[in-house]
Formats: C-alpha cells, sequence, structure tokens
C-alpha cells in the first residue's frame, strides 16, 4: 500500500529523491530543515521519507552532506606571537593529517581576547557552523566548558588536564611530572637557584606547572622563583635579563616553550652569562628551533605532531558517538643537550 512504510533495508537520500522525484541535494535542504528548497518540495520530501521509514539514527551516514566536514578551534592570542610558536604549528600539522584522512577541513579564529573567543564559539554552537570544537588555553573556571556542556552544543575536545574539563572528552599532557623531572634534573646537577619563566599566570596548564614547580622546590628545601610572561620571545627576554640581573642570580632556568629559551639564551650571551657553565637552561616542547642554538638546549620533549592528530582522532570517535573520557596523551621527557651542566661552585 502506498501509505505502508518500509520498515526493513537501509534507506538512503537517493531513495528518498527517487521516490519524491526532487533531486538529492533537496532531500537533504528538506531533512535537515535548511533553506533552499520550497514548502511544498519539504513536506512531500518528509511525507515520502515517513512512509519509506527513513529515521536520522539509521540514515547518518548517508546524510553526510549534511555534515559541515569541518571542526572549529579559537585562540585568543597575538597573530604575531602565533606566527614563532613552534608547538601551535606542529599542533596544526597532527590535526591536518588526521582530517585529510576523512576531507574535513579545520576553521581557525585568530581573536583578541577571551572574550571574543568565547562569542565566537557562542556562535558556533548556536549556528552548527563546524562539526566539532577543540578547546585549547583552558583557564581555571574557563567559561567556554559551560558552552560545550549546554544540551544540544556540539561534540568538544578539550586540550588540557581532565581536573580543568569538567567530564568533558580530554586529550592531556601530564606537565606536573615532567616538571617534576626537569627540576630533578637540575638538583642532580648541583642547583640550588632555579627560576620557572613561565606562561600567563590565568592558564589552567600554567597552574598546574606551577604548583609542580613549587611543590618539588619546597620538598627539597629550596626557595622557587617564578616568573610569568605572555609567552612571546620579548617577554621571555625581558624576564631572563630581570631573572639575570638580580642580586640573586638563579644557575638554571626552565622556559614554558622553545622561544622564550633562545630568547633567554641569547640575553645570556649579551650580559656575558656563559651557557652552561654559569647558567643551565631547560625548554619546552623541544621543536626544531632547540637544535640549532650553541648550545644545543636541553628540553622536555614529546611528539606533538602525534599530539595534534590523537586529539582529532578522539573528536571524531565523539562525533560517531563515542563517550566523555579522558586520554593521556604523554609524558614529555627530559632530553638532555649542551645547555645544562653541573651548577658552578660559587653562584655569583
Amino acid at each position: 500500500m502506498a501509505g505502508t512504510r518500509r520498515r526493513t533495508g537501509r534507506v538512503t537520500i537517493s531513495d528518498i529523491a527517487a521516490r519524491a522525484g526532487v533531486s538529492i541535494g533537496a532531500v537533504s535542504f528538506a531533512l535537515n530543515g535548511r533553506k533552499g528548497v520550497s514548502e511544498e518540495t519539504r513536506a512531500r520530501v518528509l511525507r515520502v521519507a515517513d512512509e519509506m521509514g527513513w529515521a536520522p539514527a539509521s540514515s547518518a551516514r548517508s546524510l553526510a552532506e549534511a555534515r559541515t566536514e569541518t571542526f572549529g578551534l579559537v585562540l585568543a592570542r597575538d597573530p604575531r606571537n602565533l606566527g614563532v610558536e613552534a608547538f601551535y604549528m606542529k599542533f596544526f600539522a597532527g590535526l591536518e593529517s588526521e582530517l585529510a584522512e576523512r576531507s574535513y577541513s579545520l576553521l581557525l579564529q585568530v581573536v583578541p581576547t577571551p572574550e571574543a573567543a568565547y562569542a565566537t564559539l557562542s556562535k558556533w554552537h548556536s549556528s552548527g557552523r563546524v562539526d566539532g570544537i577543540i578547546l585549547t588555553d583552558l583557564e581555571l573556571d574557563d567559561p567556554r566548558i559551560g558552552l560545550s556542556k549546554a544540551r544540544n552544543a556540539l561534540p568538544t575536545v578539550v586540550v588540557g588536564d581532565p581536573a580543568v574539563s569538567s567530564g568533558l572528552t580530554t586529550v592531556w599532557t601530564d606537565d606536573a611530572t615532567s616538571m617534576r623531572s626537569a627540576v630533578g634534573h637540575l638538583r642532580e646537577h648541583g642547583h640550588t637557584r632555579i627560576a620557572r619563566v613561565s606562561g600567563p599566570a590565568a592558564l589552567a596548564h600554567t597552574s598546574i606547572r606551577d604548583d609542580a614547580f613549587v611543590a618539588e622546590m619546597t620538598r627539597a628545601g629550596l626557595e622557587p622563583t617564578l616568573v610569568h610572561t605572555d609567552y612571546s620571545p620579548e617577554d621571555g627576554a625581558r624576564a631572563t635579563r630581570a631573572l639575570l640581573t638580580s642580586p640573586h642570580r638563579p644557575t638554571a632556568l626552565i622556559f614554558d616553550n622553545d622561544v622564550m629559551a633562545v630568547a633567554g639564551l641569547t640575553v645570556a650571551m649579551e650580559l656575558g652569562v656563559r651557557v652552561p657553565d654559569e647558567l643551565s637552561i631547560i625548554a619546552w616542547d623541544d621543536s626544531v628551533l632547540c637544535e640549532h642554538t650553541f648550545p644545543q638546549l636541553t628540553a622536555l620533549s614529546h611528539d606533538v605532531v602525534a599530539f595534534g592528530a590523537h586529539v582529532a582522532r578522539r573528536l571524531f570517535d565523539l562525533i560517531d558517538g563515542a563517550a566523555p573520557a579522558a586520554h593521556l596523551d604523554s609524558t614529555a621527557l627530559l632530553r638532555p643537550r649542551g645547555s645544562t651542566a653541573r651548577a658552578p661552585r660559587e653562584a655569583p
């Protein structure tokens, strides 16, 4: 009978288009409530789809064209600094390696403030501009988490520690363990004046690294020195100059990224502070920069390209119906090079 639903077999949009006498595109527009077809056509397509027993849950794969095939990432950063940030260049490469496998694209929006990032993400969640969201640079009590936990929010993967993701899927690196290994390496080489040149204080991963640094130094009975920066080489140089011209000059510095470590090495050379004889330096992330300085930089190393690829895979899993979970990607391991050595016998 014409009005009887077909309850067996896989119904595709091609089947619906053939029965309704319209194009496949018109069926996609009609079924997904999008503009581009008349109300008469929309009604006919919906009636035919109902008669044929079509349901979204059983037809998601056949309606792949209804997806945007795009993931979204908003960064609240100065674009001038982003251009020299080795971490994100590798991270983007890792994302793209997985997205290309499924013909997906990355929509990257660089905005000046966290408020602008929130506004952009809010629009994406409400409009369905992208199929999924990647959240980076989380702050403590980050309002973006609330957006991704709201009803009908887009699938979201948090790049950060599970402690700040509020149950959302997260891909993370164990920064606390890495920090402890860096401090331990320096202590084994006799350093007692160790300073940390960290990133912005508001960022959750900065807080985790700060806490681990302070705890490890305190446990050893040492006085921790912390200087916060904006990650830029200019701010890294400023912090290094202030530390190396202070009355109690440190004999070792741990930097939160590679570009600040390179800037710090240059400042040390300008001030006549010999590395590693008078000052040891440790960088974070271990980009190619670390191998092309003199001396080469000791660094906390992990595969950032693989990290980005892991994030993309977890977002695809969410879209395919996986439950939220926390996934430890790696722990950055110390790679000793020429920028660390035993502490000078008498610290200046």
